[in-house]
């Protein structure tokens, strides 16, 4: 019997895997299956996540953290006193009226019975670990309004709104047996870190690799990459087997967090469609199902979300529930989120690379992901349309060993004298553009096509480590012009950047973007968007549409159908303009309405090279 079969069995014999009877959504990812009603917890899922709360107490315990300890129920009163005893936390069943850890001024006494609590210091602690989450709801909302870590046990009829706010939890069964368990580990995990900081006092300090040691190495020549070109890349291999062994170690992730509020829509981006009624999520779930079809892999497929579009998520994931892709969703931890995803001021907002690393460690994902035997995963950060899944690139990120790996392409608004090359090169990171605002365009050489492939035991170290948990840590630096150059990248020991060709990138930001997808320059095939090989210009034209287009049924409603722009350089298109069917727009194309006017372009009208400001421009064209 191995080690994983006999720490399963243990976990089976205190009935951790007995839930109840009702789940709620957010709980099913726990979850095995039902028998005679009942829902039954994977007792893998529970494992992983003792194994990160414990992680993250030992990390606690190094850095000499104070601890809370929480129950209210009498049976568990001797169990939980027993371990503060043997890992010598102080009790304390004083109980402040009216605030958990807020009110602390008061001097009422909390009168209750079964009420009692253990501390660790009077200081507020640096993690709450709570026995029974569901009758502490109360307690679970303020440390989280506190940015207190929890690490709690959960079942499947604990709510959302308290199951999101826990930092660390652990799907089980509430049994005394379990909760003996439960504390047993952590009695463990106390003596154990303990005793290693007893030993390494005697050289006063410690000599594991802490947080303060990492960040040092953001400090050292971390601000250059080597970037190769994409066409330099080995093709895969001829034999089918070993190509299905390499896609078997990938999973995608794709961060669901810009709103298309901007454009007058409520709903992610994302779930917006973008062309012949297809999403980018169906783009992407297509692209994973050909795959997965034709090399016969497993590449799974997990939402990042949070908690206001989860409803969304679940019709996606019903709408494709007969497709040959493992859909998975998991929330984004916002303990550690700068600002929210339905903040209106900003709605093209993404998740700093710091939040998703995070947010994968303590969902349990990460531990889950390796322990299935995956090696890397590709996170897509943003609305990229064009972005693909290439063999060839995980192919040459598992040969080379590379750590991290970004996509980028030329920035064609670059203005250098350099000629461009088909060799290695190594550029500096200030020098690629991370969601960089049009006006700023002209400065980078490259820009990041926001789709990022990362080593998962590489992540799971710096994750370990603490260090982006300290505030300081992950945080993006801020450029002059507002974009972001995420420190998280430098963590990593090899770092790669591919050039791959301007055509991977089509981010869906506005309206004019809907206008190329929508056009006869691209069309989709197995989840991939393909452009029309009769337009000569290697860039996409350079469109601006005016307020009176930014709203997404107004777009909708000034276009009979969509022109034809294969042969267009640039268009700019300002005030009251309709457009007729079958029009074809060539060269540069500038119409502007005089106000107060309405400007209708004709079925059928050719432009090129053209202004048009009133119906006679049209007319003398023609």
């Amino acid at each position: 019997m191995t080690i994983h079969s006999a720490v399963i069995q243990k976990l089976l014999s205190t009935n951790a895997h007995l839930s109840r009877r009702n789940v709620t959504h957010h709980f099913k990812i726990y979850t095995y299956g039902s028998r005679n009603a009942m829902s039954i917890i994977d007792s893998d899922r529970t494992l992983i996540c003792l194994r990160n709360a414990c992680d993250f107490i030992g990390n606690l315990v190094r850095q000499k953290g104070r601890f809370l300890f929480v129950n209210t129920n009498p049976l568990f009163d001797e169990i939980v006193e027993q371990m503060t005893t043997r890992i010598g936390c102080g009790k304390d069943t004083s109980w402040k009226l009216g605030g958990f850890l807020t009110n602390s001024s008061s001097p009422k006494k909390f009168r209750s019975r079964n009420k009692k609590l253990h501390l660790g210091a009077i200081q507020p602690p640096d993690c709450i670990v709570i026995m029974d989450s569901e009758r502490k709801s109360s307690v679970i909302h303020e440390a989280s309004r506190l940015q207190i870590p929890i690490v709690g046990l959960v079942d499947s009829s604990m709510p959302l709104e308290t199951f999101k706010d826990i930092t660390y939890p652990i799907p089980a069964n509430d049994s005394v047996e379990f909760v003996y368990l439960f504390c047993n580990l952590i009695t463990k995990t106390f003596l154990l870190e303990q005793k290693k900081l007893a030993a390494a006092m005697g050289s006063s300090a410690i000599k594991t690799e802490t947080g303060d040691e990492l960040q040092q190495k953001l400090g050292s020549s971390k601000n250059v990459v080597s970037v190769i070109p994409y066409e330099s890349l080995a093709q895969t291999s001829d034999d089918t087997l070993d190509t299905k062994e390499l896609l078997n170690k990938l999973a995608v992730v794709k961060i669901i967090s810009g709103f298309g509020k901007a454009m007058g829509v409520n709903d992610p981006k994302s779930c917006m469609e973008v062309t012949d009624g297809v999403t980018y999520l169906d783009l992407v779930v297509n692209q994973l199902e050909n795959i997965n079809s034709k090399h016969g892999c497993n590449i799974p497929l997990i939402l990042m979300n949070t908690l206001q579009i989860q409803d969304t998520m679940m019709k996606v994931v019903e709408k494709h529930d007969k497709k040959s892709v493992d859909i998975q969703t998991m929330f984004q931890n916002q303990k550690y989120s700068a600002r929210r995803a339905d903040d209106d001021d900003d709605e093209g907002y993404h998740l700093e690379d710091r939040e998703v690393f995070l947010s994968l460690k303590t969902s349990g994902t990460l531990d889950a992901l390796l322990s299935q035997g995956k090696e890397y995963i590709l996170v897509l950060r943003s609305d990229n349309l064009a972005s693909v899944l290439d063999p060839k690139i995980i192919n040459h990120v598992i040969e080379n060993r590379i750590q991290c790996c970004l996509e980028v392409t030329p920035n064609v608004h670059y203005d250098s004298s350099e000629k461009s090359t088909s060799q290695e090169e190594k550029v500096q990171l200030s020098e690629i553009a991370d969601l960089p605002s049009k006006e700023s365009m002209e400065k980078y050489k490259l820009i990041d096509t926001r789709s990022l492939w990362l080593n998962l035991k590489s992540l799971k170290k710096i994750v370990d480590s603490g260090i982006l948990t300290e505030k300081h840590a992950g945080d993006n630096e801020r450029l002059a012009d507002g974009t972001r150059l995420s420190s998280t990248i430098k963590l990593f020991d090899r770092v790669l950047a591919i050039n791959v060709p301007q055509s991977r990138f089509l981010p869906l930001t506005e309206t004019s973007d809907l206008l190329l997808v929508q056009s006869d320059l691209y069309t989709h095939s197995e989840g991939i968007l393909v452009r029309n090989t009769d337009r000569k210009n290697p860039a996409n034209p350079h469109i601006v549409l005016g307020p009176e287009f930014k709203k997404l049924d107004d777009f909708q409603s000034r276009f009979k159908s969509i022109p034809s722009i294969i042969e267009l350089d640039s268009l700019r298109v300002m005030g009251d303009v309709w457009f007729g069917a079958d029009i074809i727009l060539k060269g540069k194309v500038i119409i502007v309405a005089r106000p107060g006017m309405r400007l209708e372009i004709p079925d059928g009208t050719v432009l090129q090279n053209k202004v048009i400001r009133e119906l006679k421009d049209i007319q003398e064209e023609s």
